[in-house]
């Protein structure tokens, strides 16, 4: 168990790996846990130094009163990666953690040569969506909106296998106030313009059968960022890196190749 202390909340992280290799941090999704990225990091090359963690309200990390905002959000995964002396890494971001990666790209280069966007985009969703998503949840729980997400999700093969229940388990376990807290981070974020002025290394990744975020609205996002690689992953849904871990961990290898950074 590890656990860093920010001082005004704990963090559970781990760190494996090659301690002196270079280092590639995950940013998880909304409603899951480091937990997303085992199947990955298992396939990843030998000589890395492993970074994931547990963003607040999620998994054994603490979870603070919310509403959360992004800058919150950007700024614990920089304490973080400062707490373990972390420069010049590749930083993998799954939906909210791709708002994460580039938030984090836009106020510290030091911390970031290389980015992964997942999943994700410069904007998810309007205020008017995640409103009624907090206000649904706030009433009835995580019950009140856990079929409609794990339909955009995950994709109706996968739904049928019997993995598929522990990952509604984890859902539907998630603490309602860091779920809507994070919502809420989710809701303000707008990295548009921003984003279009990063540089670094990219690779953005979408999955075909994505309804959170569809291939266009991805697609929209690389092509925010000068010299960024795109790559559709066919009959993967929202999590690919559960549903195709071979695919997912070969094209993050080729990119950490590309750039030298394996």
């Amino acid at each position: 168990m590890q656990i860093c202390d920010l001082g005004d909340m704990k963090l559970h992280y781990r760190d494996e790996g090659d301690p002196n290799g270079a280092p590639i941090v995950f940013a998880n999704s909304l409603g899951t846990d480091l937990r997303l990225w085992d199947k990955v990091v298992a396939r990843l090359p030998k000589g890395l130094r492993v970074i994931r963690y547990d963003k607040r309200g999620h998994g054994l990390s603490d979870c603070p009163k919310g509403p959360y905002s992004m800058g919150a959000m950007v700024r614990d995964g920089e304490r973080l990666l400062d707490a373990l002396a972390v420069k010049n890494c590749v930083f993998v971001g799954i939906s909210m953690g791709g708002l994460i990666a580039q938030g984090l790209a836009m106020k510290r280069l030091d911390l970031v040569r290389g980015m992964v966007l997942s999943n994700t985009a410069a904007r998810i969703g309007t205020a008017e969506m995640w409103a009624a998503r907090i206000a649904a949840i706030r009433k009835g729980g995580m019950e009140a909106m856990a079929e409609p997400v794990l339909d955009r999700w995950f994709p109706k093969p996968f739904r049928a296998t019997p993995e598929f229940a522990g990952w509604r388990n984890m859902l539907l376990q998630q603490s309602v106030e860091g779920y809507t807290g994070c919502c809420a981070a989710i809701s303000g974020a707008d990295f548009y313009t921003p984003t279009s002025g990063l540089t670094l290394p990219t690779l953005v990744i979408a999955g075909s059968e994505d309804a959170s975020t569809p291939p266009d609205l991805v697609r929209e996002t690389a092509d925010l960022i000068k010299g960024s690689r795109f790559h559709i992953l066919r009959k993967a849904g929202h999590l690919p890196c559960i549903e195709q871990p071979d695919e997912y961990a070969e094209i993050l290898t080729k990119f950490l190749t590309e750039i030298a950074h394996v």
